[in-house]
């Protein structure tokens, strides 16, 4: 799949400034499926062309469960278009290679970043399965591009059977380098709309910091926003309220006392863990029902960790997960720190042993109450850790929520909430039946009478 990025600026060899890529090298960027090699086919003063070419490994697709293809048909995961058209992997390839373009900085000529320059932009196949040239124009042309479009047939041998998804793309403007990779960006994905990575609220800020300065005015901004987000409905209006509101609307999808309290506290809630597993001194941590990975990608970022392990039932939830850290784009050193692995905390598994400490944040309120024993067994009988981190909320704080009934709980797959005295019983009792001693503390800010939103338990073993 090639991309080519043409000036005929004056002196047109100012792209490779831009590009942070020097014309005389041949650079290449490792990508989660492949390589993105980036290269000048001309570097002359009256006409510079950067092209990017991508070499994605399809069957890596499949084996390290990325895009799958299509399903319709038994070769489907491996016989597809990935390799070949600009997608998502596209955006992903400019981001990475032009990073430094795209957030309009130019260390060596700084005074470029805002210069008008004449572009033309050659994709050599794009796919517009749903809209075709006409959405390709409705997507470009409001941003003031001229845009010419060359259609394929499915086979020139056979006529009858009409034309094909696939378009040849050439876009002309005179415009700013960082704009115009923002557009490419945004919109190669909206024509495709078959996303290789997970698409969440992460995607929202992304769309949105990408889209800052012209999508919120763009003719079809409805349209590039669903495409964008896969037509998840909450990510789409939450990301269609704050391009009419602004940033600074607020980002949960409900808005409501509760997802407010939680966004905070769960962040209250993650450092206060990290600090803990930190001060113990381990070296090597599990964390167990990892969900999707934020406390993970917080302790990659900590250099005490040498090995670091995710685990939760949910194979779906494990992929987010990858997602989240973004493991297949890590390097090598960093991969070699990082595992995660589809367990169930309710069953001894030999793998969990042998940690200098493990966490189990928000979890044990989504076992039933006669699973807590078989919980219990498994991770303080048998695996054993140096120290344990455990937090589940409390129920106390609940009454403090207006929108939250007597007696209601604070999601609907919570199974029990503790009080403080219930919690520490628990804890206390985990303690004796397993050599273990362990102090309670109060997550999140602190009411007289009721005590913190959440709480956390630090088990050390004796």
């Amino acid at each position: 799949m090639l991309l080519t990025i043409t000036t005929t600026h004056s002196p047109a060899t100012d792209l490779g400034f831009l590009l942070h890529k020097h014309p005389d090298k041949l650079q290449s960027i490792e990508l989660s499926h492949g390589h993105a090699h980036v290269f000048y086919p001309q570097a002359q003063e009256d006409r510079c062309t950067a092209a990017i070419l991508l070499d994605i490994d399809a069957i890596g697709l499949v084996r390290n469960g990325g895009d799958r293809g299509s399903e319709s048909f038994s070769l489907g995961q491996y016989v597809n278009d990935r390799p070949y058209v600009a997608s998502s992997f596209m955006s992903v390839a400019l981001s990475k290679a032009f990073s430094t373009a795209m957030n309009g900085k130019c260390a060596n000529r700084p005074e470029l970043v805002d210069v008008l320059m004449p572009f033309e932009v050659n994709i050599s196949v794009v796919s517009a399965p749903k809209g075709g040239e006409l959405l390709i124009r409705k997507l470009f042309e409001p941003l003031g591009y001229a845009v010419t479009v060359q259609g394929h047939t499915l086979d020139a041998q056979f006529s009858e059977w009409g034309q094909s998804k696939y378009f040849t793309v050439q876009l002309k403007a005179t415009t700013k380098l960082k704009d115009l990779l923002s557009h490419l960006y945004v919109l190669i994905p909206v024509l495709d709309n078959e996303k290789h990575y997970w698409v969440s609220q992460h995607e929202v800020e992304k769309l949105l910091e990408k889209g800052q300065g012209w999508l919120g005015d763009h003719p079809e901004k409805e349209q590039i926003t669903k495409r964008y987000l896969r037509n998840i409905a909450g990510l789409t209006r939450n990301a269609l309220s704050r391009l009419v509101e602004g940033d600074d609307a607020p980002t949960n999808e409900e808005n409501d006392e509760v997802d407010v309290e939680k966004e905070k506290l769960h962040t209250k809630r993650l450092k206060a863990v990290l600090g803990e597993l930190m001060a113990s001194g381990a070296k090597t941590v599990i964390d167990l029902g990892c969900g999707e990975g934020k406390l993970l990608k917080m302790l990659l970022k900590e250099k005490q960790f040498v090995r670091i392990v995710g685990t939760d039932v949910s194979h779906r939830t494990l992929e987010k997960a990858m997602q989240r850290i973004n493991f297949y784009d890590l390097a090598p050193m960093q991969k070699e720190r990082i595992s995660l692995m589809q367990g169930a905390l309710t069953y001894r598994d030999r793998r969990f042993d042998g940690f200098d400490a493990a966490a189990v944040v928000e979890v044990i309120e989504h076992l039933d109450l006669n699973r807590l024993k078989t919980f219990e067994r498994v991770v303080f009988e048998f695996a054993r850790p140096k120290t344990v981190v455990v937090t589940t909320p409390n129920r106390e704080y609940n009454a403090l929520f207006e929108t939250l009934k007597a007696g209601d709980m604070r999601h609907t797959d919570h199974r029990f909430e503790w009080t403080r005295h219930e919690f520490e019983a628990w804890a206390n009792g985990v303690c004796d039946r397993n050599r273990y001693e362990v102090q309670t503390k109060p997550l999140g800010d602190v009411v007289e009478g009721v005590g913190g939103p959440s709480q956390m338990a630090v088990f050390k073993l004796i």
